[in-house]
């Protein structure tokens, strides 16, 4: 669930979160119309709390899945919710590149193309780095929220044979996995962060 929603995450969110920057007002190519309705649908998604995500993506996930159970249709849910949160995130480090590095980069006459890849995305590995780590914690932390609602994984599992059940040993052992594997996560984002960080 988690790899397939930050997939998707990573491969929309990004483009959305690009174009949020560009087209910003005072930015490279800056369009107020096409920035306030990308701006809305990305503040409009990710002002729905998640359980209520889930529920009212029931009849998209059947169509998409042909089945609203299972990780499979979970993962229409968080990949829905996956991609405006990275999006903001691709935003805001954008907006941490130095303004005068982006300024020479268009006055030495440099594409659009040679802008995006090779000046904003570099200048902002690190952040965009730092914004994946907290993209994938966030959601193993929805997965298990919708585990608890028939999505499987790890929540389905604490839930439905350590709640239920009243197996505390499967409960703690869900709980356990999950802090192991947020601090993996977290590990490796932030040594990847710091080794693609060029003040360093």
């Amino acid at each position: 669930m988690v790899f397939i929603s930050v997939a998707f995450a990573v491969i929309i969110g990004l483009p959305i979160g690009l174009l949020l920057f560009l087209s910003a007002p005072g930015n490279l190519h800056e369009n107020r119309v096409l920035y306030t309705i990308v701006n809305y649908v990305v503040n409009l998604v990710r002002s729905f709390p998640f359980v209520i995500l889930l529920v009212a993506l029931i009849p998209f996930t059947r169509l998409v899945t042909g089945t609203t159970i299972g990780p499979v249709a979970a993962a229409v849910s968080l990949s829905v919710a996956a991609i405006p949160f990275f999006a903001r995130l691709v935003e805001q480090s954008l907006r941490d590149v130095p303004r005068g590095v982006i300024e020479a980069a268009v006055a030495s006459g440099a594409s659009l193309k040679h802008i995006i890849v090779g000046v904003l995305l570099s200048e902002a590995r690190p952040g965009l780095v730092s914004g994946l780590t907290v993209t994938i914690i966030s959601f193993i932390s929805y997965s298990a929220a919708a585990g608890a609602v028939g999505g499987g994984g790890i929540g389905d599992l604490a839930i439905r044979y350590g709640y239920y059940r009243f197996e505390t040993e499967i409960m703690i052992f869900c709980i356990i996995l999950l802090v192991v594997l947020v601090q993996l996560v977290q590990w490796i984002g932030t040594r990847l962060a710091v080794k693609l960080d060029k003040r360093k």
